[in-house]
């Protein structure tokens, strides 16, 4: 068995990562899941969240996703989401706003179900909120690392030219 597994994390905008990994961390709707080379084969909904892949060269790389399907074979993991972002792109000042507005939005639609208010979408603002704190807790744990491995991470132009032939 390898030491490394394949990942292709591909959204409506195109390809975001695919290379080879060591490790990968997923926000499944059962909860996260550690996918190492050789795990058993599996299909499953993702919730909104960070993807965490620990690639070779022992850097890692944080994507952040609206939900998805995963499937996963013993040697590929692919992800396939609507919306992904590399962590390095989060506009963390738009995101804390986003987090902001989702909150309101939540508070607002309990009054209105309190009140018997009708038109008012709980679960909607419910999803904005997860969405906007999935977000944020994703740039926290990069500058969080980013601390630890000052200059570690893979550029943008590195993630680029991964070979994606298999």
């Amino acid at each position: 068995m390898a030491n490394t597994i394949y990942v292709d994390i591909a959204s409506a905008e195109g390809a975001i990562f695919s290379g080879a990994a060591c490790m990968v961390i997923v926000p499944a709707v059962m909860g996260e899941i550690g996918i190492l080379p050789g795990h058993s084969p599996l299909l499953t909904k993702l919730n909104p969240g960070e993807i965490h892949i620990r690639l070779p060269e022992e850097e890692e790389l944080f994507v952040y996703i609206l939900g998805g399907l995963l499937e996963i074979q013993p040697s590929v993991v692919t992800v396939l989401t609507d919306t992904a972002l590399r962590a390095d792109a989060i506009d963390e000042v738009a995101a804390i706003a986003a987090r902001e507005r989702a909150e309101e939005n939540k508070r607002f639609s309990e009054k209105a179900i309190q009140q018997g208010v009708p038109g008012f979408d709980y679960a909607k603002a419910r999803q904005e909120l997860a969405q906007a704190i999935a977000q944020i807790q994703t740039l926290e744990k990069l500058q969080k690392c980013s601390r630890k491995k000052a200059g570690r991470f893979p550029s943008k132009n590195a993630i680029d030219k991964t070979d994606i032939s298999r």
